[in-house]
């Protein structure tokens, strides 16, 4: 929990009375892959289930949160310490808050992370029928994920994973790092671009590598060039990217089934020039 930031730790997900152990070990993979860890379970069918062997294969490299998860009997207990809680929930219901759209439910939670103490917890209902009303009425709002109408039913772990993203989206966005999302993202970052000189040392080689292959006419270039260079300014080319690129030329001017053995004969060829060239040969002793 320590590498979490304290906002994304006063995030909780609650499963009531989830009747597949698969579906709690999913549950947990989905909020850990967004950032968060506290995951909370209602009367679950399996009382087992944080080593119940379809739970733990759905849970994956978080097994961890799996096991850290906490049990209550009542949805009540679980909400100990909440000081808002999202019912999320696509039915047009009686009873409960009107429904708010997923993404709108994150930003406000987002924003009332910031101004009130307490955790804020969004609340699934179980897999066959959902929440009930007496469950609904225990949050102070309903969330809801747009879903098409011919078939709005999400899986529990799919509604889970939905929530965890949209949360971990708002609560980047409330504090101005919407899109940077992990270091990994600048991995490219350090790789030095191709200079000028070789990127049209590369254009050359391009051109001349397509004429080989048939793919451009030098004599009828209808802006085959122009085009090319349009093509690969926009990628941004870093120097190994230009040397691959440079490697496929070469490759398409000469295959190298046909290249093999080239430098041996090559080195073989100019041994034998040396040895036949008369500046080379020794000077008659009467001469030195």
């Amino acid at each position: 929990m320590q590498s979490v930031p304290e906002l994304a730790r006063r995030v909780c997900f609650i499963l009531c009375e989830p009747a597949h152990p698969g579906n709690i070990g999913s549950a947990a993979r989905a909020i850990k892959t967004m950032g968060f860890r506290d995951l909370r379970v209602v009367a679950p069918r399996e009382a087992d289930y944080r080593t119940h062997e379809e739970a733990l294969a759905y849970a994956t490299s978080s097994a961890d949160v799996l096991e850290a998860s906490k049990s209550y009997a009542t949805l009540a207990q679980a909400l100990e310490g909440v000081t808002y809680a999202w019912a999320m929930t696509g039915y047009d219901r009686e009873f409960g808050a009107p429904l708010t759209p997923m993404r709108q439910a994150a930003s406000e939670t987002a924003s009332r992370l910031s101004a009130l103490e307490g955790s804020i917890a969004f609340v699934f209902g179980t897999e066959r029928s959902g929440l009930t009303n007496e469950e609904v009425c225990l949050c102070q709002g309903c969330a809801a994920i747009p879903a098409d109408p011919v078939s709005p039913s999400l899986n529990l772990s799919q509604a889970v994973q939905i929530a965890a993203y949209e949360m971990q989206l708002a609560l980047l966005d409330a504090r101005g790092d919407a899109g940077a999302l992990y270091d990994w993202q600048g991995r490219f970052a350090h790789e030095e671009p191709a200079p000028l000189e070789a990127i049209e040392g590369f254009f050359d080689h391009w051109e001349r590598a397509m004429a080989a292959c048939g793919a451009h006419d030098p004599k009828k270039p209808r802006h085959f060039m122009e085009v090319s260079r349009r093509l690969f300014g926009r990628a941004g080319l870093t120097k190994n990217e230009l040397d691959l690129l440079r490697g496929v030329c070469a490759a398409v001017i000469c295959p190298k089934r046909d290249r093999i053995g080239t430098k041996t004969r090559g080195k073989a060829a100019m041994r034998e020039q040396t040895q036949n060239d008369p500046k080379n040969s020794p000077m008659p002793p009467e001469e030195q």
